[in-house]
């Protein structure tokens, strides 16, 4: 690296400070404070993975976590396990009986939905509970497995204080209406393409 010059270090601090009191500013002016309803949908990668490093942040501030698993309940995983070591204060029910390529049967997996569905409403209303993660609600959504309206207008009406992080493919419109924040995964690459098959620590 090149040796800076003391004219060329002033710049940079000068410029710097103007960004630091228009980003101070900025941060300033954010005063509210609310239970957040978080949706990670999109082709790519990671959206469930991103749910539950959420979950680990809420748990190191002593927080506790509810999960709620739509579809992949049938798959055991390595979150399952590492968060299970923080005991009553992580509450899991994996209550999806697999992909419905898998089940093949409609008013089984439309049944396993509500029963789910009925879990998360459960979880809603324990004030104990910080956060709260739907896992894969939107493909149960996506195959009408759940009334829509009825489930955005549950989630638009949490208690306060209350954060939900809803995953999955092709999150519906409404619930991107209804949600504060909506992150997309976009699809780059994937080894699956290339004939890597699905791995214990980074699919599960």
């Amino acid at each position: 690296m090149s040796d800076i010059s003391p004219e060329e270090a002033a710049r940079h601090r000068a410029k710097m400070e103007k960004r630091k009191a228009v980003q101070d500013a900025e941060v300033a002016e954010k005063t509210a404070e609310k239970g957040l309803l978080i949706v990670h949908t999109g082709p790519g990668k990671g959206k469930s993975t991103a749910a539950f490093g959420l979950a680990l942040r809420v748990l190191g501030h002593g927080g506790r976590v509810g999960v709620v698993q739509f579809i992949k309940g049938a798959w055991h995983s390595g979150e399952r396990d590492a968060l299970a070591t923080f005991g009553g204060r992580v509450e899991w029910h994996s209550m999806g009986e697999g992909f419905t390529w898998e089940t093949q049967d409609l008013a089984r997996d439309i049944a396993a939905a509500q029963r789910a569905w009925q879990k998360a409403r459960e979880l809603m209303a324990d004030p104990s509970v910080g956060l709260l993660i739907l896992d894969e609600l939107n493909i149960a959504l996506r195959y009408d497995y759940l009334p829509l309206d009825e489930v955005v207008a549950a989630l638009s009406a949490r208690r306060e204080g209350l954060h939900v992080v809803v995953t999955g493919r092709n999150a519906k419109p409404a619930l991107i209406e209804a949600a504060d924040l909506v992150t997309e995964m976009a699809l780059v690459k994937h080894h699956f393409k290339a004939g890597v098959k699905a791995q214990q620590g980074i699919e599960f």
